[in-house]
C-alpha cells in the first residue's frame, strides 16, 4: 500500500482486538487516510475466507503485522539549482484470521487457575478437546 507503516500501525492498533466484521464497520467511519487501505486488505480477506467455506462470524484476528516496503526515491526542488532527497515510504500488510477458539480458553484457563489460587490452592486442570473446556477437579 503506498502508506507509510507509522500511520497504518496506528489504525491497526485501533481494530486489532475486534472481530472483522466489527473492524470493518469501525473503519468506514475512521477518518484517517490509512483506514481506507486497512479496510479494503480485511475485505479481501474476508472474502478469501469465504472461498474457502469458512464462517465469517466465527472468524477472529490473529495476527495483524504492518511491515515496512521498499521506499521510493524522490526528490524536492532546492535553492540555486540543487536538490533535496526524501523517501516515500509503503508497507506491507499481513493479516491472519483463525476460527479457533484456544486462543480464548487460554485466557479463561488462566483466569481460573488465578481464581483457583485466591480460594485456598485447589487444583484445577483445564482439557481442551475440540474446543470446549472441561474443567476436572
Amino acid at each position: 500500500m503506498h502508506t507509510s507503516p507509522r500511520k497504518l500501525r496506528l489504525v491497526a492498533d485501533m481494530v486489532r482486538k475486534m472481530e472483522p466484521a466489527k473492524a470493518v464497520e469501525v473503519l468506514t467511519v475512521t477518518p484517517k487516510l490509512a483506514s481506507k487501505d486497512l479496510e479494503k486488505a480485511i475485505k479481501t480477506v474476508l472474502a478469501n475466507a469465504k472461498n474457502q467455506g469458512l464462517d465469517a462470524s466465527k472468524l477472529t484476528f490473529k495476527k495483524i503485522e504492518i511491515n515496512e516496503s521498499t521506499k521510493m526515491r524522490r526528490f524536492r526542488a532546492g535553492t540555486r539549482g540543487r536538490v533535496k532527497p526524501y523517501k516515500k515510504r509503503m508497507s506491507h500488510i499481513k493479516i491472519v484470521l483463525t476460527d479457533d477458539l484456544s486462543s480464548k480458553l487460554k485466557v479463561k484457563s488462566a483466569k481460573l487457575e488465578k481464581a483457583n489460587k485466591k480460594e485456598g490452592g485447589k487444583q484445577t486442570e483445564v482439557v481442551m478437546d475440540n474446543s470446549a473446556k472441561k474443567a476436572k477437579k
